[in-house]
Formats: structure tokens, sequence, C-alpha cells
């Protein structure tokens, strides 16, 4: 996966290594890989954004993955500690630093400006997932479920619904031109289908 820092490679690894936890499901290695080639088919298709910062943010978006909310909060201080390192010595400017930092929080909920070029793109590449094939997409859901597995059906059940049932609400779900053109429509589609399968299991919820 590309790496946008030269001579920092521990700490890549150190994100790679959190990254490959065994408690993560779908917030491991391979998410971190989609969400990266996510970005690199925006901008073949002509989306512009700082490459280097977004790049960095989709690496450190989650960082810290351990189910609890401020686990994006946590992420971005991360980034800041550990980029603010290099910046103390020269190898990447503050500005950078703290762009990579808001990117990460921005991911808690999705809502980026229109005139965020940056939070766009690393928003649509985070949430491209859900415009998956079927069979991906089942995939991804088994996956969180994983990452659940303390939770009984029936919480986790009526918890995934009120996710599901929160995207569903956004008037868009993607921001760039490219994702809404090409993500916008198969997203909704497994939204629904999901919320229906969870109706038919009997959860009250949905």
């Amino acid at each position: 996966m590309p790496w946008p820092l030269t001579g920092a490679d521990a700490l890549r690894e150190e994100l790679l290594a959190a990254y490959g936890e065994p408690s993560r499901g779908h917030h491991g290695v391979g998410h971190l890989a989609e969400v990266i080639a996510r970005l690199d088919e925006l901008a073949a298709a002509g989306t512009s954004y700082d490459r280097t910062s977004v790049l960095l943010a989709a690496w450190f978006h989650d960082a810290v993955y351990d189910g609890e909310r401020d686990a994006e909060e946590r992420s971005a201080v991360w980034a800041e500690v550990a980029l603010g390192q290099l910046a103390a010595t020269g190898g990447l400017d503050a500005a950078t630093v703290t762009e990579v930092a808001r990117l990460v929080r921005l991911t808690e909920h999705h809502q980026p400006e229109e005139s965020d070029a940056n939070g766009c793109a690393l928003s649509d590449a985070d949430l491209a997932i859900l415009a998956a094939p079927p069979a991906r997409y089942a995939a991804y859901v088994a996956a969180v479920r994983t990452e659940y597995a303390h939770l009984d059906d029936e919480v986790f059940a009526e918890g995934r619904a009120a996710v599901l049932r929160g995207l569903a609400a956004k008037p868009r779900l993607f921001q760039t031109a490219y994702g809404a053109s090409a993500w916008e429509a198969p997203a909704r589609a497994n939204l629904t289908r999901e919320l229906a399968e969870l109706a038919a299991a009997g959860n009250p919820a949905c």
C-alpha cells in the first residue's frame, strides 16, 4: 500500500500492526487497502484532493478501533503526536499535520462541506464499501458482526439498524461527483436490502 512519507517506515509498521489486531473484523488491513484503492479510483476519475494529507488521513482514520465512540478522536490524537514529531524534525510541515488530524476527526460523521475537497474524497473512499457488489457487501456485514461478537443478536441488530437508518437518511452518501455517480445507487440498494433482512429476521427496530 502506498505510504507518502520517506524515512518514516517505523510509523508505517506501527499502523499496520494496529490494523492487524486479531480483534478487528472489517476495520483491518483489508479495509485500509480498500480505502486507499478507492482514493486512487477517485483520483483517476478526476477528483482533486491533496494526496499527502488525504493518504495519511486514510492510514490514521481507523488507527484506533475498539468499538468505543471516541476512537476517531484517539486516532486523530495519535496522528497529531506521531506526525507532529516528524514535523518537529523537518520531515513534514505543520499544516499537513493539522489537516490530517482534521480529516480523521471528520470520519466520525462523514459530513464534509461541499467545498472541502479533501474531506469529500476521504469520506467517499471510506463509505465506498457500502456500494460493494452483494457478495462483498455480505462479507463486510459479517466482518462487522465479528467486531461486536460480545453483543447478542438482538442488541447488535438494533444497533446496526440504527446505523443503517442514519446513513439512509442522508440526502447524499457520497459528496464527490464520481462517488455520487458510481456509488450512490448501489449503496442505497445495499442499505435497503440489509434493513429488510434485519426486519425479516425479527428485529422490531427495523
